[in-house]
């Protein structure tokens, strides 16, 4: 983060996470920041100029999440519990890839019992641990929402409702590259980096349904066909 000492979203960043302390000073276990300024650049930036973490020692105690602009900066604030946080950081779901840079790559501003790092080994702990099984099972909910947006597009585009066809066609973009994190065990930065590192950024329908009857045979081929009977549906 050196070359944006100066950077005012580093400023505010430091001014949400000090007023935090002063206004919660029961509550407040450590204070982070995630996004462009964990990683020191200017690529991405998710819902917010400064995405802000603050982890709290109980459920329901501490400011509340909230996005607002601070100075001429968006700051988007996530307010969860230490313990619930950590929990999610040991499963492996079928948003990994666009949730795990959060455990892997935030940088503190407060944090005296180091809880970041510890966040940070779990989450590498469960990785190194993780059946493939985990991996292709969250790969192949990601794709259902997939090929259920590509097919809704496909019907939206038939229908001349060309803007929500684009809506949709960019959700099957990111599933679709959501999936292929998963099969690689790779995860992304943001959606935005999720959609250009595979690929799919670009993608029109035709691509993306290619790209998603792909993923398929590879799901099938790893023991997880899309397909299944109604007693598979019941079964779960």
């Amino acid at each position: 983060m050196e070359p944006y000492q100066d950077d005012p979203r580093r400023s505010v960043a430091e001014r949400v996470a000090a007023a935090a302390r002063r206004r919660f000073p029961a509550d407040v276990l450590a204070v982070a920041v995630h996004g462009p300024l964990a990683h020191g650049d200017d690529d991405g930036g998710g819902d917010g100029e400064v995405g802000l973490l603050i982890a709290t020692y109980r459920p329901g105690t501490g400011p509340r999440p909230a996005t607002r602009r601070v100075d001429g900066v968006l700051v988007d604030l996530t307010v969860t519990a230490a313990d619930d946080h950590l929990e999610r950081a040991r499963s492996i779901t079928a948003l990994w890839p666009l949730v795990a840079d959060r455990y892997v790559t935030t940088r503190a501003l407060h944090d005296p019992t180091g809880w970041l790092p510890a966040l940070r080994d779990e989450h590498l702990a469960t990785l190194a641990r993780a059946r493939p099984a985990e991996f292709t099972g969250a790969a192949r909910q990601a794709w259902y929402r997939g090929c259920a947006a590509h097919a809704r597009a496909a019907r939206l585009a038939q229908w001349y409702e060309t803007d929500q066809a684009l809506l949709m066609l960019g959700e099957a973009r990111l599933a679709a590259a959501t999936v292929t994190g998963l099969l690689g065990r790779t995860y992304f930065r943001d959606p935005g980096d999720a959609v250009r590192r595979t690929g799919l950024a670009g993608a029109d329908m035709t691509e993306v349904g290619a790209v998603l009857a792909r993923q398929a045979e590879e799901l099938a081929a790893r023991g997880r066909p899309v397909d299944g009977t109604v007693d598979d549906l019941l079964a779960g």
